[in-house]
């Protein structure tokens, strides 16, 4: 009934546009169309009904025709796809945050499995899955050929199994085996780290249910402690995810403007979204990191702060994901991902195949290399020489600790003062016991340090301490965005747009 109510209205409408003379027209027109795809239905019908009956093995009818369908999706779009039940369960549970598995995002670049991002603290990040990673094999089955959801089939189990995927990585001649349990997956998608003095870096790891309030939550903490003064925003490896939490995590940071627009065939799936003009943060300086593994939803905001030039957008260009994928639950709980939709920034500009490029463009470097220099360098300085010059704080600082220490002293006479007499007697005796016991054991440990690897230790000392230096120390695009951070506040420049 719904069938010939659309063909109705087609018919209507098209009359309507030119006029009641070319009626009878358009009704042909319709009516040869209808008979075409009512042939090629035809065809369908009758390769399957000779499947059936002359087949030499018996056939599943059911896994016959979702093979089909599967087929002609593959006609269009790497992001289109057919799920049966089971796979399509296992969809609606990594939306939520929480699922068994590897843990990894794919896509299909060049006609390769391709790793776009391991989701942090995930099987497959711990196993070492590295993004761009080319899967060729999955327990020694190729991928070649193999769609997304085919892959996606050949790579799930058991929570506890194990896989081996053997994957080839920039740079090496050879593939590699890596072999991963699977295990249970939940994804928290906002971290953050305090990096003080008013500033903050915050890193989402994919746009999942909640990512936008968890968002304001970490948000609310990070300004309850002190005002934020700036922020990094990180969203490399981050591939993407719900389209109405990017809008929501944009809406966060704008007092206005447009933050996405869609155009599709469909008149429905044409849409602006504004700012809702609700926005809380909207009074300090961003840095966003971005990467050629930031897709989807990542580029979507960062189109969207790049363009209303609310943020400055560093690293490398992105992805360039830029459709929009409606996901249907159909009858029998499978489900159809179709891609409806173009999306573009706030300026009109389609990304897809282009990706976002960064106002600030930074060299990939190796993180390793780069904490090594760190450490060396942060070790060779003033006041890591025997017997320094005390600089001025250092100077408050010792007179700081003595305070303390005067104090502790206090308290510890104040509290033996109360005490009986006698028992004051032996907790004395006993503690000068035990404190003759501990200058022994710590000048015998001094000597031995003294014949070992002592610099081993001293090295030890120059290695960064907390979260921030530790996360500065560690990451070279986080430190270079830092600095710029820090210097945008001093200069107070207009953003870049």
């Amino acid at each position: 009934m719904g069938k010939w109510l659309h063909n109705s209205t087609l018919i209507f409408v098209i009359g309507l546009g030119l006029g009641v003379g070319s009626t009878y027209f358009q009704w042909d027109l319709l009516r040869a169309y209808a008979q075409d795809r009512y042939a090629d239905l035809q065809n369908f019908t009758k390769v399957l009904n000779l499947v059936q009956q002359y087949y030499v093995e018996p056939v599943d009818v059911h896994k016959l025709i979702y093979g089909a369908i599967k087929g002609m999706l593959r006609e269009l779009d790497p992001h289109t796809s057919f799920m049966p039940p089971d796979l399509f369960k296992d969809f609606e549970s990594e939306t939520s945050g929480e699922f068994g598995g590897l843990g990894i995002e794919i896509s299909i670049q060049n006609g390769i499995l391709t790793i776009i991002s391991p989701i942090e603290d995930t099987p497959a990040w711990e196993a070492g899955i590295k993004p761009g990673d080319k899967v060729i094999a999955v327990d020694g089955t190729s991928t070649k050929g193999l769609s997304l959801v085919e892959a996606s089939q050949l790579m799930r189990g058991k929570r506890g199994s194990k896989t081996v995927l053997t994957v080839v990585r920039d740079g090496e001649d050879d593939p590699r085996d890596i072999k991963i349990v699977r295990g249970n997956v939940k994804i928290k998608s906002v971290k953050t780290t305090d990096l003080e003095d008013g500033y903050a870096y915050i890193r989402l790891t994919s746009f999942i249910e909640n990512t936008a309030k968890d968002l304001d939550t970490a948000l609310g903490d990070l300004n309850a402690k002190m005002p934020l003064r700036g922020l990094i925003l990180d969203l490399r490896r981050n591939p993407g995810g719900l389209l109405d939490q990017a809008i929501k995590v944009s809406d966060t940071f704008l007092k206005d403007g447009i933050i996405v627009s869609t155009m599709g065939r469909d008149a429905s799936n044409k849409e602006v979204v504004n700012a809702s003009k609700r926005g809380k943060n909207t009074d300090y300086p961003i840095i966003l990191l971005m990467n050629e593994y930031s897709a989807s939803a990542s580029e979507i905001v960062a189109g969207a702060l790049q363009d209303n030039q609310r943020a400055i957008v560093m690293g490398q260009k992105s992805f360039g994901k830029g459709s929009v994928q409606h996901v249907i639950k159909l009858g029998d709980g499978s489900g159809l991902k179709l891609t409806i939709a173009r999306y573009y920034t706030p300026s009109g500009k389609s990304i897809q195949a282009e990706g976002i490029t960064p106002d600030v463009e930074l060299d990939e470097v190796d993180n390793e290399a780069f904490h090594k220099a760190i450490v060396k360098k942060q070790a060779s300085r003033e006041k890591d020489m025997a017997g320094h010059l005390l600089g001025e704080k250092e100077k408050e600082k010792e007179k700081d600790k003595e305070k303390e220490k005067e104090k502790e002293r206090l308290l510890r006479e104040t509290h033996e003062s109360e005490k009986d007499s006698k028992d004051s007697k032996d907790s004395k005796d006993s503690k000068e016991s035990k404190d003759a016991k501990g200058k022994g054991a710590s000048s015998g440990s001094g000597r031995g340090k003294g014949t070992g690897a002592w610099w081993k230790e001293d090295f030890k000392k120059n290695e960064p301490k907390s979260s921030k230096d530790k996360l500065l120390a560690e990451d070279y695009e986080v430190y270079e965005a830092y600095n710029y951070l820090k210097a945008m506040k001093l200069l107070k420049p207009k953003a870049v747009k």
